[in-house]
């Protein structure tokens, strides 16, 4: 693995008495990483915290090679990161190409590049026609593609991203998922998703990390998170199905059918290979059509750690 584009070291941050983060100490991969969080959880002030919006009661963080405590440094993080914020950051009267090319302004580029850069992520969003209309016309949904907009115009190393798909319809949900898989997993971006909504982290984010009252409950990457203890296969197969089971059965699999007729099984000692399905397989004379890994669900994760924490 890569060195990581955020470290975080004993942060904390308190709101007079209420305390926001309890002395965070994590490291963050490069990549597409989910930070999950149920509201109240620290998501928003860590992220405030990592651009410098916010100064920290304690501990330290490095974002992208820069420290956000110092003035020098902050301002090279305009040009490093990109940030959407949850709340609307629109200034009224401009029209969307306007405002974007400013934000581009803001982090570096000269108004030439600044104004074709600006053209281009607004295609990317998907606002073509709808560029030279003022924001006051603009529904939500394009107003979060402004946003990320925003965000995307000076071609940066790490994209924050905080809430992406409050107050969007289905339609304009799945559109916003879909620029966010794109740029994380098909561009390669860095990105660290904020949200409350685990589908969104777990459709677009191959490692995540879950805050519980300022602290981080549980990280690590989503695939190995949510791989069962025992690991255990769903199987479809044709021919002597019977004869297959009891294969399984003498080699100390076990194998349970569920409604549809699939096989359910359980791999003695958590095999990390299928090879003895196919032995058994092929001593039985069966076809398997399909094999795959039955994983839980990011939410029954989520829920466990949430729940440790909770009792601890």
């Amino acid at each position: 693995m890569s060195e990581a584009v955020i470290e975080i070291e004993g942060l904390g941050k308190n709101y007079g008495s209420v305390r926001a983060l309890a002395g965070l100490t994590i490291s963050i991969a490069p990549g597409p990483v989910g930070l999950l969080g149920r509201n109240g959880a620290g998501k928003t002030t860590l992220i405030k915290l990592l651009l410098g919006l916010l100064v920290p009661d304690s501990g330290r963080a490095r974002i992208a090679g820069h420290d956000p405590r110092r003035r020098a440094d902050r301002l090279a993080l305009r040009r490093a990161v990109g940030y959407m914020p949850e709340s609307d950051c629109l200034i009224p009267g401009m029209s969307g190409v306007e405002l974007v090319a400013i934000a581009g302004r803001l982090s570096g580029l000269d108004l030439a590049d600044a104004t074709t850069r600006a053209h281009e992520v607004l295609d990317y969003v998907g606002i073509e026609e709808l560029r030279y209309r003022s924001l006051d016309e603009y529904s939500t949904g394009m107003k979060q593609r402004l946003k990320l907009a925003q965000a995307l115009v000076h071609d940066p190393e790490l994209l924050l991203l905080d809430e992406p798909t409050n107050g969007l319809d289905p339609k304009g949900r799945r559109h916003m998922l879909e620029l966010i898989d794109d740029l994380g997993r098909v561009q390669r971006k860095n990105l660290l998703l904020c949200s409350h909504l685990l589908p969104d982290v777990e459709r677009t984010c191959r490692d995540v990390v879950v805050l519980e009252r300022g602290s981080v409950v549980m990280s690590g990457e989503i695939a190995e998170l949510t791989r069962t203890a025992g690991r255990a296969l769903r199987i479809e197969a044709d021919g002597d199905v019977e004869r297959f089971v009891a294969e399984l059965a003498r080699a100390g699999h076990g194998c349970g059918r569920e409604r549809d007729g699939t096989l359910l099984v359980t791999m003695a000692g958590g095999a990390a290979d299928s090879d003895p399905l196919f032995a058994a397989a092929a001593r039985s004379g069966t076809r398997l059509l399909a094999v795959r890994e039955v994983r839980s669900r990011l939410e029954d994760v989520f829920l466990a750690g949430i729940g440790r924490e909770t009792a601890a």
